[in-house]
């Protein structure tokens, strides 16, 4: 089994640059199927996940050229309404291909989609919204029929949850629908502001980019474009919390997050994280002091996730780590998924001082001096935690099932042994 050798307890220090935001590229690889011209994307990460879609896209008829972190694909026929259950089951972003495909071919057969087991994450928004275009649905034993009769039509949706890969396909399928969307509780995370800003460079109109209620006019066809995929906040919040926590300053390149990032800073600054924006730079000073900064009137506090422009989920396994290195008790709760913090016993095993409560939130008390452990990585961003503990424990920890990290980060290895960090990959490691 592929594993990373950590040797962990150095400080790390220098220049590292984020990749593409993955919960961008997914949604606009699906989105180049809308249109019958050339599309190209700048910025697409080397990872797994989208190796996966873009064979998916391929597999559909269109061709696809990769030219480092350029993909140019043309859709002019896309040959089969039915991908690959296979490669669909690779990654849940194969739901997204819903949209596109109704549009273009007013049906989609779709497998139930992949991806990490973090907890339920049910298909109903989805199937509610496009059902107010015109798309009827039949569900099947792991397969879903989706149709649409007399082609989709405008309408006016309010979303169950504010679902991001929802609001995508109901973007996607209001783009080729006849006459106007709006799409209220709409989600607003900046990979969602990617897709909806290809889509105007496509031709189509959309209005209320970064709100919670979007305006989306349909078009008989879009136009060829290019688009470039945003940073990764989830990387840049990673390697901000990373670098505090190794003690040497890190310069991370064109990582300066979304103007509206600042429930991070938030959240972050109670563990006494901080940093500085440098132009388009992020720079996370040396030697900070990470003390926890207790609530009004000596109140524990807390770090929850919400929606944009809330903390990120996907940052709460990082936090939970960064907790453990700070000194005082703060509350972690992980409200959206409840299988996100199964993981936190193997940081236990490490020496962290942490109660977990309940499926959904932990009380941590630090900060802990951490021991190498041998790890099993369940999904990509416990994986990163779990590496980013690796790294501030002195000695040999290592990390199985690293596929599951590499769906999310390219070159993870490389890129932190270029800071100083020693970490080696390794092909057939017995556990």
């Amino acid at each position: 089994m592929d594993a990373y050798v950590i040797h962990g307890g150095r400080p790390l220090a220098g220049t590292i640059r984020p990749q593409g935001n993955k919960n961008a590229a997914l949604p606009m690889l699906a989105a180049s199927l809308l249109s019958p011209q050339e599309v190209v994307l700048e910025n697409v990460p080397a990872i797994r996940d989208v190796e996966a879609m873009v064979d998916l896209v391929g597999s559909l008829g269109a061709e696809v050229a990769r030219d480092g972190d350029r993909i140019t694909i043309r859709a002019e026929a896309i040959g089969t309404d039915e991908p690959a259950p296979a490669l669909c089951r690779q990654i849940r972003a194969s739901f997204l291909l819903a949209g596109p495909l109704l549009g273009r071919r007013g049906r989609a057969v779709l497998p139930r989609p992949g991806g990490d087991r973090i907890g339920r994450r049910p298909l109903d928004t989805h199937i509610h919204a496009l059902h107010e275009l015109g798309v009827e649905v039949e569900i099947g034993p792991g397969r879903y029929v989706l149709t649409a009769p007399r082609g989709l039509r405008g309408a006016d949706v309010f979303l169950h949850e504010t679902s991001v890969m929802a609001t995508e396909n109901v973007v996607m399928a209001a783009a080729l629908a006849e006459g106007a969307t709006t799409i209220h509780n709409a989600a607003s995370e900046p990979h969602v502001q990617d897709l909806c800003r290809m889509l105007v460079g496509a031709g189509v109109p959309v209005e209320g980019i970064g709100t919670n209620r979007l305006h989306v006019i349909g078009v008989r066809e879009l136009r060829g474009v290019r688009a470039r995929v945003g940073v990764d906040h989830i990387e840049v919040g990673s390697l901000i919390a990373l670098a505090a926590l190794a003690g040497g300053e890190v310069r991370i390149t064109g990582g300066r997050l979304p103007v509206d990032d600042r429930m991070i800073r938030i959240a972050f600054g109670k563990l006494g994280i901080v940093w500085e924006t440098d132009g388009e730079d992020v720079v996370v000073p040396a030697g900070q002091e990470l003390v926890v900064r207790d609530d009004l009137h000596g109140s524990i506090p807390r770090i929850e996730d919400a929606p944009w422009p809330g903390f990120p989920a996907d940052l709460t396994s990082i936090a939970l780590v960064a907790a453990t290195q700070a000194r005082g008790t703060i509350l972690i709760h992980e409200k959206l998924f409840e299988s996100r913090l199964f993981w936190v016993d193997r940081l236990i095993a490490m020496g962290a001082r942490i109660v977990l409560c309940d499926p959904h939130r932990a009380v941590v008390v630090g900060p802990s001096p951490l021991q190498p452990q041998v790890l099993t990585s369940p999904d990509i961003r416990a994986g990163m935690a779990m590496l980013i503990a690796a790294l501030c424990a002195p000695g040999e920890s290592r990390i199985f099932n690293i596929a599951q990290i590499e769906r999310g980060y390219e070159r993870l290895d490389e890129r932190l042994a270029a800071l100083g960090a020693r970490i080696e990959r390794h092909a057939d490691l017995e556990p």
